[in-house]
């Protein structure tokens, strides 16, 4: 996850204000020269400057030449502070939703990959072995029990054609237009890559 990363002489800002916020920097008082407050905080003048400069522009304190800083605003110091909570809030918002539609994006591109692993070896499979037989079993609710392979016309509306039926254990080898299909009987059939369900569907249709 992206991280949200403010600059040291906001840091330094913020730490500031909560003191004031808090009572330990009082109204009225003021704080040491930049140079302290550089060495308090570990950093260069210039970045000690630029959080005075920040809590100045926000009446928060008034930088005075010569002087000091005088703290102004307890008030003003606890919004600046809610202020900057809000905006982390939604800065890690957005770092937490780039992250999720990141992952996403990862998932949706390795499922991309692994279909189309799947469609080039079920394409491969198919070419290898074109007459490898799908097989459906009849049960007594298909409305094709007691009819003939020619009255069913099955060729000429599924384009597939049938090589064998299973019946009472007896393998029934290119059965012809005349086999009657009967319940628990298990047909076995060759086509396309689409067959199976065109023929799964012919032999039971959807009820409405």
């Amino acid at each position: 996850m992206k991280t949200v990363r403010e600059p040291r002489y906001r840091q330094i800002a913020y730490a500031i204000a909560e003191k004031i916020a808090d009572g330990d920097y009082p109204i009225g008082s003021k704080l040491h020269a930049r140079s302290t407050l550089s060495a308090q905080f570990g950093v260069s003048s210039e970045t000690a400057r630029k959080a005075i400069s920040i809590l100045n522009d926000l009446d928060i304190v008034q930088a005075v030449h010569g002087s000091g800083v005088k703290i102004l605003s307890q008030e003003k110091a606890k919004n600046f502070l809610n202020q900057a909570q809000e905006t982390s809030t939604i800065q890690t918002l957005h770092a937490q939703i780039d992250n999720i539609m990141t992952v996403q994006k990862t998932a949706i591109d390795n499922l991309s990959d692994s279909l189309a692993t799947l469609f080039e070896q079920t394409a491969r499979v198919q070419k290898k072995n074109p007459l490898a037989p799908y097989e459906l079993l009849l049960s007594e609710d298909s409305d094709v029990i007691g009819q003939s392979i020619g009255q069913l016309n099955f060729w000429q509306t599924t384009g597939a054609t049938i090589v064998a039926i299973l019946h009472h254990d007896e393998l029934v080898l290119s059965p012809g237009p005349y086999a009657i299909l009967e319940k628990g009987n298990t047909v076995y059939f060759v086509g396309n890559e689409t067959t199976f369900q065109t023929v799964k569907t012919f032999f039971y249709p959807a009820r409405h």
